[in-house]
């Protein structure tokens, strides 16, 4: 039997502070196979990112296992196993577009050669060929963001860490970078955890959507997606499509009354 890439098993985070504990998550009991595409979706402050971050060892729950590759947290970050794109680009704007992709593999020590081959391979990854010269503000939005998500596939891990990292961009362009997204998610068959506050878009990308309740952030449903890998953006007027939305929807809401 296949261990799940990602694995939680009653994880509690209370975080201490001068006024009173705030309990940030609660129970959560989560299994992420190799090759899924999860979205975690909930209300402002529900520990959707607080989730992401203890995968990540951001974090460090107070109660519970949590193991990524089979390993702690700390182990898998040492290990490499996760790339994490932020919600701002996070781009040094005196660095060029390949110089800030190629930053984390410097800090790692690789060749200058291999660093080279890998920053070429994930710029066309994210059709951004052409431009690892131009520096960040001469880039739209959208595509500061693709270049974020080609440093953080620079070093090859199997998992893609994401924290809402399309919330800021306008409706065309968010489109537009879903699309591309699934297509980079099939193209490299990388397990991706991905923040959201969007139903649409929790529904047209994910394999799996993890619904979660207000604070103390808990999982009150964890939907299977019955929708076909290939996925143009029209599949969203589906019945299926719809039916999915309603069930997450239904999700939120019951998850405010419990």
């Amino acid at each position: 039997m296949k261990k799940p890439v990602i694995d939680a098993s009653g994880v509690d985070l209370t975080f201490q502070t001068k006024d009173a504990p705030v309990h940030a998550l609660k129970d959560v009991n989560l299994q992420i196979d190799k090759g899924d595409f999860v979205s975690f979706i909930g209300p402002s402050g529900c520990g959707k990112t607080t989730l992401l971050r203890c995968i990540a060892a951001l974090e460090t729950p107070t109660g519970g296992s949590l193991t990524v590759n089979g390993l702690s947290p700390d182990e898998a970050r040492k290990a490499r196993s996760y790339g994490y794109v932020f919600q701002a680009a996070g781009l040094y704007p005196w660095r060029t577009i390949e110089k800030n992709i190629k930053l984390p593999l410097e800090i790692m020590g690789y060749p200058k050669a291999e660093m080279d081959e890998r920053v070429k391979r994930v710029l066309d990854l994210v059709d951004l060929s052409g431009f690892g010269k131009k520096f960040p503000w001469q880039l739209s939005g959208g595509m500061q963001q693709r270049a974020s998500i080609a440093r953080a596939l620079a070093f090859d891990a199997d998992i893609l860490l994401m924290d809402e990292p399309f919330g800021a961009l306008d409706e065309i362009v968010r489109d537009k970078l879903n699309e591309e997204l699934l297509k980079l998610w099939d193209r490299t068959g990388k397990t991706i955890c991905f923040v959201t506050h969007s139903i649409p878009e929790a529904v047209y990308l994910s394999t799996k959507i993890v619904v979660m309740s207000p604070r103390p952030g808990r999982i009150t449903d964890v939907i299977e997606s019955p929708l076909p890998r290939e996925r143009p953006l029209e599949i969203r007027d589906t019945p299926e499509f719809i039916e999915i939305a309603h069930r997450v929807r239904e999700g939120l809401r019951e998850g405010h009354n419990t």
